[in-house]
């Protein structure tokens, strides 16, 4: 899928890190560990940029995924995009043996340990939940690796503003949502806030394309509901490149080698991705 969304001309290729879905009344699944993926479709590709929506810092040690993302960074020959947030799935934490309390205080102090490592190439920090004591990072990493941050609430945008080259809003159907557009004018007014303007802050959008075939549930509610199967996904990715959006990063239903064509055919605007 990979190569074939580089050959169609895609831009980028996303993949997610997860270690267990376990939701209500419905079987347990899972996938292959993220950044072992997003390492081996670094090392197969060579022009699309590959990107990770994203790490929930929980789960791992700050300063060690620094060092994993240089390292994926420079197997693709600096094509990285590493995406970051809080993380929201509790029974994977819970599954594995990770902290569920003071998701976003734990989000906040892994950025003091991660950030500097990746800009400058040394952390030392002493926090609550995070240390990094004269790390340094040898060999260093690619010091303008764009930081994509997936938020939603007004501590995360706070920190987005902050931090991030980059933003996540997602998941959406089309951009008309009225969700959408709260969460964008809470971000400029985060931007705002923190003294940045916010047309320095690149946006990105994951956007839910149902296809003819589509079977599996969807991860989105629109306005009406679930979304419905579109026959113009031309349409629904112009909405979002005049919306102001950099990326669209899209999850095909069905994800399958014909869905991925369709989504080369439609991909008129700079900034569509497959997922």
């Amino acid at each position: 899928m990979a190569l074939q969304a580089e050959a169609i001309g895609l831009d980028s290729v996303w993949v997610y890190d997860h270690l267990l879905f376990r939701m209500p009344d419905m079987p347990d699944s899972g996938a292959h560990e993220g950044w072992s993926i997003l390492a081996a479709l670094a090392a197969i590709t060579e022009r699309v940029e590959v990107g990770m929506l994203v790490t929930g810092l929980r789960l791992r040690n700050p300063g060690l995924l620094a060092k994993i993302a240089a390292t994926v960074d420079e197997v693709s020959g600096g094509r990285l995009i590493l995406g970051v947030g809080a993380g929201w799935h509790d029974p994977e934490l819970e599954a594995f043996g990770y902290p569920t309390d003071n998701r976003i205080g734990r989000f906040e102090e892994a950025l003091e340990v991660l950030v500097p490592l990746i800009r400058s190439g040394a952390a030392d920090f002493q926090g609550r939940w995070a240390t990094a004591r004269t790390a340094v990072m040898l060999p260093p990493a690619r010091p303008d690796i764009p930081i994509l941050i997936a938020a939603r609430g007004p501590r995360m945008l706070g920190l987005t503003a902050r931090h991030a080259d980059m933003s996540n809003l997602a998941w959406f159907a089309g951009a008309d949502d009225p969700i959408l557009a709260q969460r964008t004018a809470a971000l400029d007014a985060a931007c705002e806030a923190d003294g940045r303007d916010p047309a320095t802050l690149v946006r990105t959008v994951g956007v839910y394309i149902r296809l003819p075939g589509a079977t599996t549930p969807s991860p989105v509610r629109g306005q009406e509901g679930q979304p419905q199967v579109t026959e113009d996904p031309e349409a629904v990715l112009r909405g979002f490149a005049d919306a102001g959006f950099a990326h669209a990063v899209v999850w095909l239903d069905p994800m399958n080698e014909d869905s991925l064509a369709r989504l080369g055919e439609a991909a008129v605007h700079p900034g569509a991705s497959a997922i």
